[in-house]
């Protein structure tokens, strides 16, 4: 695998900035009573969802999920129509459908659609791995899930058959210590949710979910192996979950000292040291991209604000069925 360059890194960094600004503006819009829909944050997880989507190749598909919105911009999903399906708005992805981000998916994009019901989304991407197997397109379907989300009964019938039918598929499982309320050592009965990709005949990595080039280099080898039909991958990144389960959540339930000790481990701040460090950029290199991270996302409140909601008429409008 070849080393990242300047330029990629800049490119990394950037994204990870894109989508940390998005957070901050998304909250702020909601505090002050101009927002509409769900909000989730994702503060703590822009190294996984950008590295990981950094990894794909363009014609690869990706199911991410609610903290995975850097993934989403990186795939062309812009900032502009997410604020505007977070508004209601007909610029939304969902055309005003979803004031949220369960469902945000554009196909033309390679993006499937959200389900909020985790696991939901693993046997769907696996759906789309069998699809390209079985028309020999060296493509490679990837999608997210949560600590959580891997004691269900549907996480592993998943990775039962994308093991059996050597599927190119990846997996990568958002280990932020929290499902809502439930810290991970009171439903999982291990410490390492990658040890049971064994049971399954998949390989498995455990990578530092804060090292957004940790995540890149893992995920670039099991998108390699899954293409050249090594078959599926199981990437366990452990991170943790900055603010509440969503906005209206306190996460009085998480220890103060925890948030700190991960504070101090901001995946944003730490690789913009590293950067610094290794002298891949300066500081000026740094802000201007900071501050076209910040216009970007100004830009993207004052449209979906200013754009109108769906008009009554075209309310079946993509239904499969009216």
């Amino acid at each position: 695998m070849a080393a990242l360059t300047s330029e990629q890194k800049l490119e990394l960094f950037y994204w990870m900035v894109l989508t940390r600004t998005f957070d901050e503006g998304m909250v702020n819009l909601w505090k002050q009573g101009r927002g509409l829909g769900g909000t989730f944050s994702e503060r703590g997880h822009e190294a996984v969802s950008v590295g990981s989507a950094y990894a794909l190749a363009p014609e690869d598909i990706i199911a991410p999920m609610h903290r995975d919105i850097g993934a989403y911009f990186l795939r062309g999903l812009t900032p502009r129509r997410v604020f505007g399906n977070l508004l209601g708005k007909a610029t939304g992805v969902s055309g005003g459908r979803d004031a949220n981000i369960h469902g945000m998916g554009d196909l033309s994009l390679g993006i499937v659609g959200y389900i909020s019901h985790i696991p939901m989304s693993m046997p769907i991407t696996l759906g789309v791995a069998m699809t390209l197997k079985l028309r020999n397109e060296a493509r490679v379907a990837m999608t997210y899930v949560g600590d959580g989300g891997s004691s269900a009964g549907l996480w592993h019938e998943t990775l039962n058959m994308a093991g059996l039918y050597n599927a190119p598929y990846v997996l990568i499982v958002e280990n932020n210590q929290y499902a809502y309320s439930t810290h991970v050592s009171d439903s999982i009965p291990i410490e390492n949710i990658a040890d049971r990709a064994a049971g399954y005949n998949m390989p498995s990595v455990i990578v530092d979910g804060n090292d957004v080039e940790a995540v890149y280099h893992a995920t670039c080898d099991a998108v390699e192996r899954a293409r050249h039909g090594g078959g599926p991958s199981l990437i366990e990144a452990k991170t943790m979950r900055m603010m509440g389960h969503a906005i209206h959540d306190g996460a009085e339930y998480v220890p103060r000292e925890l948030l700190a000790e991960w504070e101090k481990k901001d995946p944003v701040a730490r690789y913009e040291s590293k950067l610094l460090a290794e002298k891949a950029a300066d500081l000026d290199e740094l802000d201007e991209i900071r501050q076209r991270a910040a216009i970007e996302i100004e830009d993207a409140i004052e449209f979906a604000e200013a754009s109108p909601y769906p008009q009554p008429e075209t309310v079946e409008d993509g239904i499969f069925a009216p």
